[in-house]
């Protein structure tokens, strides 16, 4: 199925970001899907984007790595009404395109000086009923956070916004932790793809060996430096081997009248051409930057190499990459402090005196960023028709005059929250009765005072204090690993505390933390008062020395993957199986963890069954009491 997929990028200094970009798009195309970029970057005529529609948004770029100022095309700082315009401009492409995909280039990663017209798109993608699969595309190493605070902020927004991130690389040659911080909730997230790399025809026409060093450096004047020292290191170089500079359309026509004033004999100063991978082919040495695309190049024709590195400001991601092709052996490292014509060119001697390699493995990532686009895409529709399969069902049972009955706990309040508030605002609109699990030992009177007026809540008893303990290495569990006499005195007194504190919304039902208990301790809990039990899972059967067993179902947080949204198609499918069981159907959520998507989800849920005839939502109180 052709699908519609939506690219949004801006590059500041080079083109490689927006290179990477088309690269995916066309390889879209190629898959005969439709393909829309947004570029913010300034214009880049080199990259030949062929059958995809470009859409340029008013340009912004930035000089001297200082990201924090966005310019116009004339250098001046753009103010409000020019940001309002780029956001304009992207819905109203969004609103063109009506994709199925939509992919954002390095954002949440970076580009957080663009979050408010990145973060008007997503919220665009999300507004809309059948809501687009949401994809981050990042290269494979990243210039680190300069604070945690901006790996934990781009993590939630990952969690909370996106159906995955792409990186374009391989795992085990460079794991995206080698630049970022990975956590549990980014690495269940994260896709390698493989390598981009855009290669027209253009390009892999073969030249003649030329026998010279071809001095490049990306298409922006933060490669001036590089220029400069490389104009005066040919005019030291008495090999009597020629020099080619190519200068990226970033450079200034002043900048690059003043190189080619200084250019000797030996030196040939031209802009980029189309043509470079096959230069590079036929040259014997490379000089230039460590970009992304760059080390692509490289990669694949096993030219020798010096990498200067751009380092300005805090910028890391080149000098990671280029350690790594330099401890390969693919390459000479010359730090970009340590610059000047003389040590670049015992650079060039260096590297020319090496043999040239063969050219490197790399992971082609074109078929794999294709398929990963697409199984996205496959995933939103599948959610949408698992969705519309829930509904279908509950109409099928209400036709057969069934009914089911459904019942929400959550677990872990112990006070007062702007958590706990939405949590009783959403079973508030769906007059759904709660189960709060309240471990007695935690709770505190506020809480008791607020619910005090919540007529359809009840407490339940969460254990006793939410404590692990089980020894290093087992499963948490607070009710074993202890003398089963400590652990039923420690209830009985929990359960004591929680009916004082409560009062009648107190409910003599326990609910294990974690959902685990020692089997040895369930027939003597019915002695110190409590009626029921409720765990995780379905239940073998509704009664068990003496305690009516009502379970819960769906449990919708990805505590193995870290938190935030489960599969939420997997979800909703195993819940329309469960609409068949003998039994109250349960759902388990944990309001203090809940993020945007989660809540989404259960507040959708909830709604979904409180709104249909063929559900019952009863009483807290009589589910228990009327267990057989």
């Amino acid at each position: 199925m052709s699908l519609r997929v939506l690219i949004a990028v801006t590059h500041l200094l080079g083109v490689g970001h927006l290179t990477r970009s088309v690269a995916l798009g066309r390889a879209l195309g190629r898959a005969g899907h439709r393909v829309t970029i947004v570029s913010g970057g300034r214009p880049a005529p080199l990259i030949e984007s062929g059958e995809l529609d470009l859409v340029q948004l008013p340009p912004v770029h930035c000089v001297d790595a200082d990201f924090t100022r966005l310019l116009r095309p004339d250098g001046t700082e753009i103010d409000a009404a020019y940001r309002e315009a780029r956001i304009a401009a992207l819905l109203a492409a969004f609103e063109r395109a009506r994709p199925d995909v939509v992919v954002t280039e390095t954002f949440p990663f970076g580009r957080r000086q663009l979050r408010a017209e990145f973060g008007a798109m997503l919220d665009a993608a999300w507004g809309r009923d059948e809501r687009p699969a949401v994809l981050a595309s990042i290269r494979d190493i990243l210039n680190p956070p300069s604070r945690p605070e901006k790996a934990v902020e781009a993590e939630i927004m990952v969690r909370e916004f996106y159906d995955g991130v792409l990186v374009h690389g391989d795992e085990a040659a460079a794991p995206l932790a080698l630049s970022w911080p990975v956590g549990e909730a980014l690495r269940h997230r994260l896709s390698y793809t493989g390598y981009l790399s855009t290669e027209t025809a253009s390009l892999s026409e073969p030249l003649p060996p030329s026998g010279e060093i071809v001095v490049s450096g990306g298409g922006s004047a933060a490669s001036l430096p590089l220029f400069e020292a490389a104009v005066s290191a040919a005019g030291l170089d008495r090999s009597g081997r020629r020099w080619r500079l190519l200068v990226g359309h970033g450079v200034s026509e002043p900048a690059f009248a003043a190189l080619a004033a200084k250019a000797a004999a030996n030196l040939t100063i031209e802009r980029a051409r189309p043509d470079f991978r096959a230069l590079l082919a036929a040259a014997d040495l490379s000089v230039s930057q460590a970009g992304y695309n760059t080390a692509l190049d490289l990669a694949a024709i096993g030219v020798p190499a010096v990498l200067v590195p751009f380092e300005a400001g805090s910028e890391r991601e080149q000098r990671l990459r280029a350690e790594g092709l330099a401890t390969a052996g693919r390459a000479v490292l010359l730090p970009e402090r340590d610059l000047t014509s003389d040590t670049l060119l015992q650079a060039v001697r260096q590297a020319l005196a090496r043999p040239r390699l063969a050219p490197a493995p790399i992971l082609d990532g074109a078929a794999v960023s294709v398929a990963a686009v697409k199984n996205a895409a496959h995933e939103r529709r599948r959610t949408e028709a698992a969705w519309d399969a829930l509904t279908a069902r509950l109409d099928a049972l209400h036709a057969a005059g069934r009914r089911v009955a459904f019942w929400w706990r959550d677990d872990d309040a112990a006070e007062p929250t702007p958590a706990l508030d939405r949590l009783l605002a959403i079973a508030a609109k769906a007059r759904a009765p709660l189960a709060l699990a309240v471990s007695p030992m935690l709770a505190t009177d506020a809480l008791a005072a607020r619910l005090e007026d919540e007529a359809d809540v009840t407490v339940l008893v969460h254990g006793i204090r939410h404590r692990n303990e089980a020894p290093p290495g087992a499963k948490s569990q607070e009710l074993g690993h202890r003398p089963p006499e400590a652990v039923l005195a420690d209830l009985a007194k929990a359960l004591a505390v929680q009916t004082a504190r409560f009062g009648a919304k107190a409910l003599p039902v326990l609910v294990p933390p974690w959902n685990r208990i020692d089997p040895a301790l369930e027939p003597r809990l019915s002695a110190l008062g409590l009626s029921g039990l409720s765990t995780f899972k379905p239940r073998d059967t509704a009664q068990r020395d003496g305690l009516a067993i009502v379970n819960t179902h769906c449990d919708p947080v990805w505590w193995r993957g870290g938190g935030g949204l489960a599969g939420e198609a997997a979800l909703i499918e195993q819940l329309t199986k469960d609409l068949d069981r003998d039994e109250p159907i349960g759902l388990l959520t944990h309001h203090l963890v809940h993020d945007e998507r989660l809540w989404g989800f259960t507040e959708r849920l909830v709604m979904v069954l409180a709104n249909h005839p063929a559900v019952d939502m009863p009483a807290i109180a009589a589910l228990f009491e009327d267990a057989p």
